[in-house]
């Protein structure tokens, strides 16, 4: 007898499945750490490898039957490190993956742990300045259990400041010093760091978890081969699974895969390891690379744009996928902006900006990121329809005639341009 699908056993999930693709083909998602994975990805996370149970790494299980899952997670990790040794610094044969991390927190949270004792001190981009929770900031476990010294960006071009890197480094000493940011439009010097870090006797950790697409194509600089360990997600501009990586030298690989595992997790999950692999054999390809020049001309377009029609843009535009929109000027704060935008189809998340005179939950501004119309075709033409919709919807945040028009005017535009792995 057939087995029965996802819509006669639970038509509920299966709706509510169908609803969120629909939602994703309709609008424009410009949630700067969101993308569309390709049917082959999604294919490969959906397989019997959720089945498999794999405590341990490939010919060191502590389980049996791995055969196949032993070269599974092989091929994710040589394909990696040949992909990303294109533009590292340093031998290929050098670079040690670790593919099991089930996200980017946890993937930091493994450096802390293969590097450092509770207590020690520890620095990051602050989060009001564009850092991530997991790089100490005080909400986090990483702050709870380190000693946090935050450093930030100028007030005069809201770029970081690396003299004050520096000053504090020289002065509190970190035993790990983190290179990555979650909402800054800027390139990132990691060589201006690897010196501080070195200067200080610091580990140098860089978190690439959005920019990673951007280094594998070579349109962002690489710290593979420059910093001591090297953190990622697989999804945002990768275009992966939700997962994590992390690269690092030979001489560290024994302490992080410790810390992944059993430090930090049980099995990995087989599904999402496969599924990684896909993404990479598509990131080799030239058409990537066409892609990631593209995520970033489309977030330069974007960014003009808006300062076109009188937004703000923090430093004045952006170097990667993503910008940071003042909305000062226009006097509205970035929580019913981002509320307003959603209602016409145009997907994006309220975010501080530095030196943000409000609070956290309704800060002054919007995040916005252009991977995944970038992956649905999108370009500079849509970019400009893209900056006159949002002045529009900004200006009217309340006229619901005027945000449902705009609303079918951006669900005609993504009818053009279908979006990767999505059943339309």
């Amino acid at each position: 007898m057939p087995e029965k699908d996802l819509a006669q056993v639970d038509a509920e999930v299966f709706k509510l499945i169908d609803e969120e693709n629909r939602r994703e083909h309709e609008s424009m998602r410009l949630i700067a750490s969101e993308n569309y994975a390709s049917r082959a990805v999604m294919e490969a996370t959906g397989s019997c490898l959720t089945n498999k149970y794999s405590e341990g790494y490939a010919r060191k299980r502590y389980y049996e039957g791995q055969a196949v899952i032993d070269r599974v997670e092989e091929l994710a990790i040589s394909r990696l490190r040949a992909l990303f040794a294109r533009t590292a610094e340093g031998a290929e044969d050098d670079i040690h993956v670790n593919v099991q991390p089930y996200s980017g927190s946890p993937a930091n949270l493994a450096v802390y742990l293969a590097f450092c004792q509770p207590g020690d001190v520890v620095m990051g981009l602050g989060l009001p300045a564009g850092g991530h929770l997991t790089h100490g900031h005080t909400v986090s476990i990483t702050g709870k259990y380190f000693k946090s010294v935050p450093y930030g960006v100028r007030r005069e071009d809201h770029r970081i400041d690396m003299d004050e890197v520096r000053r504090l480094a020289k002065e509190h000493r970190p035993k790990l010093l983190w290179a990555g940011t979650t909402a800054y439009p800027r390139t990132l010097d990691f060589a201006a760091f690897r010196a501080i870090a070195d200067e200080v006797g610091a580990v140098l950790a860089a978190d690439i978890a959005h920019i990673a697409g951007l280094v594998a194509a070579g349109v962002h600089p690489s710290p593979i081969g420059v910093a001591d360990v090297v953190t990622s997600t697989t999804h945002k501009t990768f275009r992966g699974p939700r997962g994590g990586m992390i690269f690092c030298k030979k001489a560290h690989a024994s302490a992080i895969d410790r810390a992944v595992f059993p430090g930090l997790q049980g099995g990995p999950h087989n599904h999402t390891t496969a599924a990684i692999a896909v993404a990479a054999l598509e990131a080799s390809q030239p058409s990537f690379v066409d892609y990631a020049k593209a995520v970033v001309e489309n977030a330069r377009v974007l960014a003009e744009a808006l300062v076109e029609r009188g937004f703000g843009v923090t430093t004045g535009g952006t170097d990667n996928h993503l910008l940071l929109v003042d909305l000062t000027s226009k006097n509205i704060a970035g929580k019913p902006a981002a509320q307003a935008l959603d209602r016409a189809g145009i997907v994006a998340n309220y975010n501080a900006v530095p030196f943000d005179p409000r609070k956290p939950f309704d800060p002054s501004g919007l995040r916005v990121g252009t991977p995944a119309v970038t992956s649905r075709g999108m370009g500079k033409a849509e970019m400009a329809k893209l900056a006159e919709w949002i002045d529009r919807v900004v200006a009217n945040p309340t006229d619901e005639a005027l945000i449902a028009k705009v609303a079918g005017e951006v669900k005609a535009l993504c009818d053009a341009f279908p979006a990767p792995g999505l059943r339309i």
